[in-house]
């Protein structure tokens, strides 16, 4: 909890409460649909002239054609005013399909760059922020930003065109009471000042409570299962209210500056409508002008309200854009990419790896890697072993490039890792890991990931081969079977054979297994003993295993203790040096019987 409050308090945004660099940057998506863009600005510019002009022949009615009891020119102009309806409903509609047509291809391309950035994120990026506030980004604010298009920017021009039209004919009609109409309006600008400052913080707040109680959720929803069987239900439950009861106390700040202003602009505007039947009143008593435009005035005084209050919730639409965009560009701002310098786009691996002098850390002040050294030769098969902690899962971080060491280097038939460019990289390196990850897919889709080179046949035979197929073919409907979210549907052992089969249709030069045959029945470990010796055959493999039953037949075993390497050697070699390893061996068969490999 603590640590997604921190991060929470560190994405919030405290820019001005209107950054118009920002708002070029949004707008600058706009390009390609730069046509789209200006044809909508020209209904805009339109829509804005079409309003008060119908106010124009509304006056014009009462004073030429029903005062002279006109009936035909009344006819005439209400043939007019209709047309002037029309073609301002027809354009209305233009304005309203094409301003968010624009929004939602913007949010489509922005959408697609942010994606394609997080693609690119350092592993280290992923320990540190909370799958939540990350969803938060690429959902709900990326769809604020096309808000920005289809409620802000360009309606919030035809309101300040339309209210500076309605105030040009107003003083063009009567420039006395124009002046008389204006004034609570200083009161309302100052009102309007006001309330746009306090939106935007309160808009901040309710931007970071929503990345907050989005990635509680989700992290709590992946976490069900722990939950229920600790009884943590009521614990939780409470967690969740004071989450919740933060998310709403930012959504009654925003509720609270609305309540204020929209009832001030509501008494401003019939403060505007009394003076103008004061001062008509004033005028046909006084000066004895039956001319005074009262209806006109009228009518323009809603016309110049109405564009204010709209101003004012597009300006609250604009805002939680901009909020939004500037959360969104903070991401795709930050230089938390793996960089991709490798100048090699093609080699034929053979499968040689040579560890030099590696220094790693997670954390500077924590060293998880000291000095590591080591060679593998191709084909053969290289075993870690080691206490939890001991830097066994680092040494695969760091030969995939998940993480960058700090010292020392890597080779791949004797070229540094760095030299060679990541997409080459990880063909070459395959990682079958402990915790399998499947996506919400077919078999099929799981295996392949999409990769239109890999043929069903080819998934079949290598299944075949592997001795996966059996298990596949008992399922409804093989290997167009959906798996679930996380493979929900398979058990732990059908999940490491999937795990097998998909790094076999990719044809790795290296093979790295990371505790592959952990937490799963005698079964399917007979079956995965079977798929590794078929997977590692020809290959360069590297495996991870506590179990050392598993790993006796490998060519050299390397035992690591607290990130440095303290032997080195084959299984018979260690066990005839009476150390570390040969402890780790006596402490798993201490019951005295043999291992089936010495048998």
């Amino acid at each position: 909890m603590n640590f997604i409050r921190y991060f929470c308090r560190m994405s919030e945004v405290t820019g001005k409460a209107f950054d118009l660099r920002l708002l070029k940057r949004v707008l600058s998506y706009a390009r390609p649909y730069r046509k789209v863009f200006i044809f909508t600005g020209f209904v805009t510019v339109v829509l804005a002239f079409l309003a008060p002009l119908r106010i124009i022949m509304i006056q014009k009615g009462l004073d030429e054609y029903v005062k002279l009891r006109d009936a035909s020119g009344l006819q005439s102009l209400m043939i007019y005013t209709v047309l002037v309806i029309l073609l301002h409903t027809l354009f209305q509609f233009f304005q309203s399909y094409y301003t968010s047509w624009l929004g939602q291809h913007v949010i489509l391309d922005i959408r697609k760059e942010l994606f394609a950035k997080v693609l690119s994120f350092k592993t280290k990026y992923f320990d540190n922020t909370p799958v939540g506030a990350l969803v938060t980004r690429v959902t709900s604010d990326i769809q604020s930003v096309s808000d920005i298009f289809s409620d802000g920017v360009l309606l919030i021009a035809s309101d300040i065109i339309q209210l500076i039209v309605a105030l040009a004919f107003m003083f063009w009609m009567d420039p006395g009471l124009a002046l008389v109409t204006l004034i609570p309006i200083p009161l309302l600008l100052w009102a309007t000042n006001v309330f746009k400052n306090t939106i935007k913080v309160a808009f901040q707040e309710v931007r970071g409570e929503v990345a907050r109680i989005n990635t509680f959720i989700q992290e709590h929803v992946t976490g069900m299962a722990v939950i229920q069987m600790f009884n943590r239900e009521e614990v939780e439950m409470k967690k969740f209210k004071e989450v919740n009861h933060a998310h709403m106390s930012g959504w009654i700040k925003t509720i609270w500056a609305n309540s204020i202003f929209f009832p001030l602009v509501e008494v401003l505007s019939a403060c505007s409508l009394s003076l103008i039947i004061w001062y008509g009143v004033k005028e046909v008593v006084d000066n004895d002008n039956i001319n005074v435009p009262i209806e006109a005035f009228i009518l323009y005084t809603y016309m110049i309200y109405r564009p204010i209050r709209q101003l004012a919730d597009r300006f609250n639409t604009l805002q939680m854009g901009m909020v939004a965009s500037e959360r969104v560009f903070k991401i795709m701002d930050s230089d938390e990419n793996l960089a991709d310098e490798g100048t090699v786009a093609q080699m034929d691996c053979q499968g040689n790896i040579e560890f030099k002098d590696v220094y790693f850390s997670y954390e500077a002040e924590n060293p998880v890697l000291k000095g590591i050294s080591f060679t593998a030769k191709q084909g053969q098969s290289i075993a870690l072993v080691g206490a939890t902690g001991a830097g066994k899962t680092s040494i695969i971080n760091v030969l995939s490039r998940f993480y960058e060491i700090e010292s020392g280097s890597v080779l791949l038939d004797e070229v540094n890792i760095k030299d060679i460019q990541l997409e080459v990289l990880r063909k070459n390196v395959a990682v079958v890991l402990q915790d399998v990850f499947l996506f919400d897919d077919s078999i099929y889709g799981n295996i392949t990931l999409g990769n239109p080179a890999i043929t069903r046949q080819q998934v079949q035979e290598a299944a075949l081969l592997i001795g996966v197929d059996e298990f596949i073919q008992r399922l409804p409907g093989a290997y167009d079977y959906r798996v679930r979210e996380r493979g929900a549907m398979l058990s732990v052992g059908q999940r490491q054979l999937l795990a097998f089969l998909r790094a076999y249709v990719y044809d790795p030069k290296i093979l790295v297994l990371d505790e592959a045959t952990s937490s799963i029945d005698t079964e399917s470990e007979m079956l995965i003993q079977k798929a590794i010796e078929k997977l590692t055959e020809g290959r360069t493999s590297i495996i991870i295993a506590h179990r050392l039953s598993t790993i006796q037949r490998c060519d050299k075993i390397i035992v690591l203790d607290k990130g440095k390497i303290v032997e080195s050697g084959s299984h018979h070699e260690l066990l005839s040096q009476a150390g570390y390893y040969k402890r780790l061996h006596e402490y798993q068969f201490a019951d005295g019987q043999p291992s089936s490999i010495e048998k």
